[in-house]
């Protein structure tokens, strides 16, 4: 099984020059974060992407479970009726995710069906280039988070990732979002606090590069003493994970990467720090080989961290205006294949989550007959889910103060043509 990763993915990409890359991910710490704290518009809402790398797959995690085509095209890997966490009398979700099953029953957990794009690539790193960029003839230069920055000031901190390196999505034509990773803190396993201390100290005359590598060691005793004072305030035992773990082998026991980073969210949220939007991913969905254990064990952690995320958030003014989507490069195959697995597809489902999400079930569940060479055809546009995103969350016009010049936008994203065509939950609720 090819185990995708995050840095992989990040790395990999070359949508977005490395000029633009670096100029988020190497000036920015938690410090310049939360040297912002209480300068954010109250009424502001906030953004958080959840990215599931390697290709989730969406049939097994919104299940049609009454539809015969499913169990017929995949009869060692379809769940049952019984099994499911119902949401109404047709679909229900995996059953590893029992916490966003509650989030639904509350309100707070929006499914959007059939979302993809036209002419689907099975790429992990094409097809993600375009969900970065949104451009789907031909990925550009810029994600579309990055013009949305560009035309929002500029300043990284509006927009920060939590990962490896900067996601192109993050990256625009005269400004990139800042990326402050949380993971590889392998360095501070074995060595004494007051010796970290020290390596984190600056001293007078020192070089530019040994002010960097203290001001590393500073940004490393940062994330520590955060997540353990998150750990301390949950009163949980579980282990924290040491650096980037191997999704694909993942027990779930374990504190994942994923918990570490929306626990910093939530810390930047309830600072009152100017971010609107955070990136925040896990890896290891691409599941060709025995998949139904592997899947569940993935969405498990999904549905742990970002059930206490969304939890969190509903505590606060703030946090009750902190939207979540989440989403993968693209689904699976109707058909299972030989080995247990399932191997690329196209359109699959996007979660919207928090308290401000009109929850429920909209779109057009995509037809498990009537095939693309063996694929699902898409019915909602993932350029309309990010246009409402762009309207209810952060408030901008995404055609007119945003993609205008961007060929290939669909007339939909225009707001008057883009009525309840979709059912995409539009607007907050207070």
């Amino acid at each position: 099984m090819d185990a995708l990763t995050r840095r992989r993915f990040l790395l990999a990409s070359g949508v977005v020059g490395a000029t633009a890359l670096a100029a988020g991910a190497a000036a920015y710490r938690l410090d310049d974060l939360f040297a912002t704290a209480g300068d954010r518009d109250p009424d502001a809402a906030t953004l958080v992407l959840v990215t599931l790398y390697g290709g989730n797959d969406g049939l097994n995690t919104v299940v049609p479970y009454a539809d015969p085509a499913y169990h017929d095209a995949r009869p060692e890997l379809a769940y049952s009726a019984e099994q499911v966490k119902r949401l109404d009398d047709t679909v229900g979700l995996n059953p590893a995710l029992g916490g966003l099953h509650r989030l639904h029953g509350e309100g707070r957990l929006a499914v959007v069906r059939g979302v993809g794009y036209p002419k689907p690539d099975r790429s992990h790193f094409r097809s993600m280039d375009i969900w970065h960029t949104a451009q789907p003839a031909r990925p550009g230069t810029t994600g579309w988070l990055g013009r949305w920055l560009d035309r929002a000031g500029g300043d990284p901190r509006l927009a920060v990732s939590f990962e490896p390196a900067l996601p192109p999505l993050l990256a625009g034509e005269r400004a990139a979002g800042a990326s402050v990773p949380v993971t590889e803190r392998k360095a501070a396993r074995g060595l004494p606090e007051p010796v970290l201390a020290a390596l984190a100290a600056t001293e007078s005359g020192e070089s530019a590069a040994r002010a960097r590598a203290a001001a590393c060691f500073a940004d490393l005793l940062s994330v520590d003493e955060m997540v353990r004072t998150v750990h301390d305030a949950a009163g949980t035992d579980e282990p924290e994970a040491d650096g980037e773990a191997g999704p694909a082998t993942a027990t779930g026991g374990a504190r994942t990467p994923l918990d570490a980073q929306l626990d910093l969210v939530a810390q930047c949220v309830e600072a009152g720090v100017m971010t609107r939007v955070f990136s925040v991913s896990l890896g290891g969905f691409d599941t060709h080989a025995d998949e139904k254990q592997l899947q569940e064990v993935l969405l498990g952690q999904v549905d742990r961290a970002v059930t206490a995320f969304v939890d969190r958030m509903a505590r606060s003014g703030a946090g009750r205006k902190v939207v979540v989507a989440v989403y993968s490069e693209f689904g699976r195959r109707v058909r299972a294949n030989a080995s247990d697995g399932t191997d690329h597809g196209t359109a699959s489902d996007v979660l919207l989550l928090g308290s401000a999400v009109r929850g429920g079930v909209y779109g057009e569940a995509p037809s498990l007959t009537d095939l693309d060479d063996g694929d699902l055809t898409f019915t909602t546009d993932f350029r309309d889910v990010y246009a409402t995103l762009l309207e209810q969350v952060l408030k901008t016009d995404p055609v007119r103060c945003w993609l205008a010049g961007v060929a290939g936008w669909p007339a939909s994203c225009d707001r008057a043509a883009r009525p309840d065509r979709h059912g995409l939950p539009t607007g907050h609720r207070t």
